[in-house]
């Protein structure tokens, strides 16, 4: 009777040990599932921290200024588009742009294509395209194959307070002269150039924002001829 109760007793501590170990497994389990979950939560926590943030880097290209005089270094400050500009700047960006985006010359015609895009709305640059197309018969790149050049002499400009109030309208008075040879006297003719423009954001790309660092943006262009009565010398002034 006695080893039939210390069979007894050996069976239930046994299965005392077995229940503690499988309770022991148990908890081990649910401890791994909280540290499991506790690690997702941290690696969701700094994905969504590093999306959010993701906008806030960005490259900011800056000028270092050093006086000549006092060796003092500052940072040029850039400008972002919301400071008004003067009319002298404005009208520097209107005689330019004139300039660039009506002459040819076979030698800048790439730089001055790309040049007069920087300071174009999409609208006005898809028009450019078509104009500059070689299936175009009006392209430059075909009215020129001769080797003839065009250059435009600006003889005025004027403001006017734009509708919208956002923009501006200038109107900018220019002769173009046409070269067909060397030593040949330039044909001249005269034309008004109407000009819906802003100052916006620069340009992003390091290569337009040289061309165009204060963000000139020409909206709207319209360009007419000038009725003077024929045509004048290069060299005489209206």
């Amino acid at each position: 009777m006695s080893s039939d109760q210390a069979l007894q007793g050996y069976l239930e501590e046994a299965a005392s040990w077995d229940a503690d170990r499988v309770a022991q497994a148990g908890r081990a389990a649910a401890v791994a599932w909280r540290v499991a979950a506790a690690g997702w939560l941290c690696a969701i926590a700094s994905t969504t921290a590093l999306v959010i943030l993701m906008p806030l880097k960005r490259v900011e290209p800056y000028l270092i200024r050093v006086d000549d005089t006092t060796g003092v270094v500052d940072v040029v400050p850039a400008y972002t588009g919301h400071a008004p500009l003067g009319k002298a700047v404005a009208r520097y960006f209107l005689t330019h742009y004139i300039t660039v985006c009506e002459r040819f010359d076979y030698a800048m015609a790439r730089s001055d294509y790309e040049e007069c895009g920087a300071f174009n709305s999409a609208r006005l640059n898809q028009a450019l395209y078509a104009k500059w197309s070689r299936a175009n018969p009006k392209s430059p790149l075909n009215t020129h194959q001769d080797g003839s050049t065009e250059t435009a002499r600006i003889e005025s400009v004027s403001f006017f307070k734009g509708a919208k109030g956002a923009s501006e309208l200038a109107q900018v008075r220019f002769a173009r002269l046409e070269r067909n040879g060397e030593g040949m006297p330039a044909r001249v003719t005269h034309w008004i150039a109407s000009i819906e423009y802003r100052f916006g954001k620069p340009p992003a790309d390091p290569r337009m924002r040289a061309w165009n660092p204060l963000g000139f943006e020409v909206l709207d262009l319209e360009i007419e001829p000038e009725v003077l009565g024929g045509t004048r010398d290069p060299a005489s002034r209206p």
